[in-house]
């Protein structure tokens, strides 16, 4: 029976659970593929604290030369499981020179260099799969490169941070604020020491860049659309949402409107009865929309080490059936063959339309609510509910609360910025996207 090759670039969580599940299922993925499927040498540089943690691995297998292990003519797949950019690149890039196919889990180097990843794919003429990289054990990848491959795609919205689901789903829930929250996350190991990269949505948008390049076939600049993160949410907005019945989200989006990208990452109130506000803890979920196969949501564990294994040990398998047919029937990297990919301009503050969401903290005084609404008519926003709260105690500002209409997203900022001057409110203010009643998707 042939024997598959593979080499394991990182040890850390993702890596073990690879090497062990590789090992634990060994006889289902013999049945299953009709070949052995080995782990043949281990690179990391911890590798000689971590080697009990890599089961049927020997010892002389392991080692810390990343580019020894590439260079090895035994070796047929290369997993890059090392995280970060630098590194990760050269190696990637090194595999793909060398004519190996690659197999990652990193969002971060897909995101930031994938177009010069694919590329380099295309031009060797190797698989490159990249499932673990969205969603950890949603096989989402799978299924725009695959499932919809003759549908056009309307919309993506997806919960793909479980760090800020878990935080949002635990303030709906128990009432509590934000801090106490992320330390609780933090105690049960769902939250970084430094929760920078998930809470400020950056991690979030990683994932729908590479979503929105298979779904669109389109190059996407992580640094050209707009993230928001989760801090800026509060109790108060939490129950005000309740209050609307809505839940609070944190959405990645990506929709082709009139040939412009609109890509974007924020905070979101949904109605409750929406599929996405249904998941909660730790949970992502990805909704789908095509103009044939009409809505799809996809739910499951989106980060740890099984669901994520699971997802790359799933690409490694599906490269060494490819490995086994003598390199047929390849998959384009990018789901479109590179001369049909086509730069899409992003939509642009002037050009997105949403409804919204305000807080205030405004003056309990006769006036003020016809003044904050005539800032609003003056750049042709109209008001659709308002909620106004007592006082309590001696405080002299009371909540204020308004939805909108239907606006331009650059016509709310700069009545809010005007209404951030006006005398009758401090200067503080929330501002939530709102998805409108009876929307089966963002």
């Amino acid at each position: 029976m042939k024997t598959i090759r593979v080499g394991i670039l990182g040890l850390g969580t993702v890596g073990s659970g690879v090497v062990n599940l590789l090992h634990d299922q060994r006889e289902l993925i013999r049945r299953r593929l009709g070949a052995e499927v080995v782990v043949h040498r281990i690179s990391d540089r911890s590798v000689h604290a971590k080697k009990k943690t890599a089961k049927g691995v020997p010892p002389d297998r392991m080692g810390t030369d990343a580019e020894a292990l590439i260079s090895d003519p035994e070796v047929d797949i290369v997993a890059e499981l090392i995280g970060g950019l630098g590194d990760a690149r050269k190696h990637i890039l090194c595999a793909i020179g060398k004519r190996k196919p690659v197999v990652t889990a990193n969002k971060a180097v897909l995101a930031v260099h994938g177009e010069e990843i694919f590329a380099a794919a295309e031009r060797a003429g190797c698989p490159l799969g990249f499932e673990a990289s969205v969603a950890g054990g949603i096989p989402i990848v799978r299924n725009l490169r695959e499932g919809f491959a003759a549908d056009r795609i309307e919309s993506l919205a997806g919960i793909l941070n479980g760090t800020c689901n878990y935080i949002l789903s635990e303030m709906t829930e128990k009432g509590a604020d934000f801090e106490e929250t992320l330390k609780k996350a933090q105690e049960l190991g769902y939250a970084e020491a430094d929760p920078a990269f998930d809470v400020d949505g950056v991690d979030a948008s990683h994932k729908i860049a590479i979503l929105a390049n298979l779904a669109y076939g389109t190059p996407v600049d992580v640094s050209g659309f707009i993230v928001e993160g989760i801090r800026s949410v509060t109790a108060a907005d939490i129950a005000f949402a309740r209050e609307l019945g809505r839940r609070i989200k944190l959405i990645a989006i990506a929709r082709e409107t009139n040939g412009k990208l609109d890509i974007r990452v924020h905070p979101a109130m949904l109605p409750e009865r929406h599929p996405l506000s249904q998941v909660g803890g730790v949970y992502n979920a990805v909704a789908v929309s095509g103009a044939n196969a009409g809505p799809q949501v996809f739910i499951g564990r989106g980060a740890g080490s099984a669901a994520t294994a699971s997802a790359v040990v799933g690409d490694i398998i599906e490269v060494a059936r490819w490995l086994r047919s003598g390199g047929q029937a390849r998959l384009p990297a990018a789901a479109f063959l590179p001369d049909q990919r086509k730069r899409l301009e992003v939509l642009t503050p002037s050009q997105m339309r949403s409804s919204y969401y305000v807080r205030f903290a405004a003056l309990d005084r006769p006036g003020v609510l016809s003044r904050i609404a005539g800032a609003f008519g003056a750049h042709e926003i109209s008001l659709m509910n308002v909620i106004q709260k007592g006082r309590a105690g001696r405080e002299d500002h009371v909540p204020l609360v308004m939805l909108t209409h239907e606006a331009v997203e650059e016509d709310m900022r700069n009545a809010l910025r005007e209404i951030a001057r006006l005398d009758v409110v401090r200067p503080e203010y929330a501002m939530i996207r709102v998805v409108p009643d009876g929307m089966a998707f963002v």
